[in-house]
């Protein structure tokens, strides 16, 4: 696999990628490569619980029924994963919706092709949850105030989460120190006292439990209930050029939601083929939801919070941005 490393800033884009396994060359032209009657395309992923059903489709022969082979490739966030699409480097991406609707703010081609992943609506029974070590002194989101907070990466969903939880609590967000930090590094991070909490999702968020921390805040309900917190996306350019490839990518990918949501006990076995967590701990593993179509309406609260937070200089155009 190849792991990319990149930075989304306004209007700005860098990309740098370095190779580490057997995924097919990048593809600059957008154009993925063919072979006896099946494409190979490029997928752009986040090593966590949400892709499971991708790794489970392709388990299950799902996108080899509608003619596609998957060449997978990893980053530590969405905001990663927009560059590499966008270059054509990616055929494919998944990333939070925030990073999507920054990206289209600043009139960047992203298009969402299929739903990715939803928040369960459950406090304390989320995939996502505001955590702290066992023993600390803070009990709710307002005492995060002038404290160091992880984050997967810096202006995306995960900060407009824990920006609404600290305001729903009655503290100032403004006042939280943002700290960028990959989800599978958060656990020894806040055990270890570098952090003093962590916005962590599965499996990384069991590790956190595992290790006696506790769950302050289930900040993504804070921001809308049933919330979309993440698609599947393609560049305009190529949507417009090979329109074939991405209704059978579009296909198989509902086709594997849907069989995740139906058999959780096979997508906590999957989870173990491409993340380091233990089975004891995949156990205690909360899953999200993984509904056919995305939710409007909790995409337009995300999207009012990002232009109140600063993170979108404008509002997205959603008709253009989603399915």
């Amino acid at each position: 696999m190849r792991r990319l490393f990149a930075g989304l800033a306004v209007g700005t884009f860098l990309l740098s990628t370095a190779a580490c396994g057997s995924s097919d060359d990048s593809d600059p032209s957008g154009k993925a490569a063919s072979s006896g009657g099946t494409t190979t395309v490029e997928l752009g992923l986040i090593p966590i619980v949400d892709v499971a059903p991708v790794y489970l489709g392709q388990k299950k022969g799902f996108y080899e029924k509608h003619g596609l082979k998957l060449a997978i490739s990893t980053a530590q966030g969405g905001a990663a994963i927009v560059p590499g699409v966008v270059s054509g480097q990616f055929q494919f991406g998944f990333s939070n919706v925030t990073s999507l609707m920054v990206a289209r703010s600043n009139n960047v081609p992203v298009k969402a092709v299929a739903n990715g992943i939803a928040s369960t609506g459950l406090r304390g029974k989320d995939f996502n949850a505001l955590m702290v070590k066992k023993g600390s002194a803070i009990k709710s989101p307002k005492e995060l105030e002038g404290k160091k907070v992880a984050i997967n990466t810096l202006k995306n969903i995960n900060e407009t989460a824990v920006r609404a939880a600290v305001r729903t609590a009655g503290g100032d967000p403004d006042k939280v120190k943002f700290v960028e930090l990959a989800f599978d590094q958060m656990p020894a991070a806040l055990d270890q006292g570098q952090v003093d909490a962590v916005s962590v999702v599965e499996p990384a968020a069991a590790t956190v439990r595992s290790q006696g921390g506790v769950e302050i805040a289930s900040p993504l309900i804070d921001v809308a209930p049933d919330l979309t917190v993440a698609l599947y996306f393609t560049s305009q350019q190529y949507l417009q050029k090979n329109p074939d490839v991405v209704k059978k990518f579009q296909e198989a990918t509902a086709e594997s939601l849907a069989y995740a949501d139906a058999h959780p006990d096979e997508v906590r076995a999957i989870v173990t083929t491409y993340t380091k967590i233990p089975a004891a701990v995949l156990e205690q593993v909360t899953l999200p939801k993984w509904p056919a179509e995305p939710n409007r309406a909790s995409i337009e609260a995300l999207a009012k919070l990002g232009q109140e937070d600063g993170l979108l200089k404008s509002a997205p155009d959603l008709d253009k941005l989603l399915p």
